[in-house]
């Protein structure tokens, strides 16, 4: 590991408990605070969470988060209904930049979500988490209040696979950890970078392109590096991060995409093929199915007239 990411290790990764929430809130001042949640078919656990923040990080008594949005990516079930009825502000994907047709994934829906929030500080997690706890939204938003050289901010947690622990994170260790070690080491120091929940000041994120997929958590962290250097990212440990799991196959895309994200940052020229080749079983035998890599990304959400505009405004 480099001497410059040991030294970062010890100045920049924390414990939730190394910021009491009494310390954090006298730190907030007047600056506003938005949690997005982007959630796709998420009826079974969205409700819960925006529940949970509500209860402990919205009252009189505790005004951590002043803007609590779901943005829903075209569910087909009750995401949208559980969400509002919690207490969260809903927006459909669609309706947000209509004149940008709208495409699928993950990395769509967090950069379409600083057109419709207003925080200083943007704090996302996702909306699949079982046992949720607010620290995972006080842990990561923490550091960007009590200290103005952070800028952005990633979550730290131990992944079970089922009920074994320290076994999630395959596409982390098989294809996240091994390309940026290999071409990025000064993030070689981060235990989740794929992780979902990070919160970073939107002066930041405004200026970051989006990959619109699911690259988008390595292509943020990246250029975050490149854009404020490795002293402004940090990461805290806030325990344990129980969520659903996706097949062998959606791994693999996943992989893919990942792949391809951080091959366009290294190039900045050629792409790889954008095509993906799995096999199925099927009745005659392992049958193939192909699948396009996403290729798409965001341009800086400064860069787009609508939310010069609102600026403005």
């Amino acid at each position: 590991m480099l001497e410059e990411v040991e030294r970062w290790l010890a100045r920049r990764s924390w414990s939730v408990a190394d910021r009491p929430l009494e310390r954090v809130l006298a730190a907030k001042r007047g600056t506003r605070v938005s949690v997005v949640l982007p959630a796709l078919n998420e009826e079974a656990t969205v409700g819960t969470i925006v529940s949970v923040i509500r209860r402990e990080l919205m009252t009189d008594a505790v005004p951590l988060v002043d803007e609590l949005v779901v943005i829903d990516s075209g569910s087909t079930d009750r995401t949208a209904e559980v969400a509002a009825a919690a207490g969260a502000r809903v927006v459909a994907r669609d309706a947000i930049l209509p004149r940008i047709p709208a495409v699928p994934g993950k990395g769509e829906v967090l950069w379409r979500s600083l057109m419709v929030t207003t925080g200083d500080v943007v704090c996302f997690v996702d909306a699949d988490l079982r046992d949720f706890s607010a620290d995972f939204v006080t842990g990561i938003v923490g550091p960007l209040l009590t200290d103005p050289d952070v800028d952005f901010v990633k979550a730290m947690y131990d992944r079970p696979l089922g009920d074994t622990p320290g076994q999630g994170g395959r596409v982390t260790e098989l294809v996240a950890r091994p390309l940026l070690n290999l071409h990025w080491p000064q993030l070689a120091g981060f235990v989740q970078p794929l992780g979902g929940e990070y919160a970073a000041r939107r002066s930041l994120l405004e200026r970051l392109p989006f990959p619109v997929g699911y690259g988008v958590e390595l292509g943020l962290l990246v250029d975050a590096l490149h854009t404020v250097g490795l002293d402004a990212l940090a990461q805290v440990d806030v325990g344990v991060r129980k969520h659903r799991h996706q097949d062998g196959r959606a791994l693999g895309r996943m992989a893919a995409a990942i792949y391809r994200t951080a091959q366009l940052r290294l190039s900045r020229g050629h792409l790889v093929r954008p095509w993906l080749t799995q096999f199925e079983r099927g009745e005659r035998g392992f049958e193939p199915h192909t699948y396009p890599v996403d290729t798409e990304e965001r341009p800086p959400m400064a860069e787009i007239a609508e939310y010069a505009r609102r600026r403005v405004a």
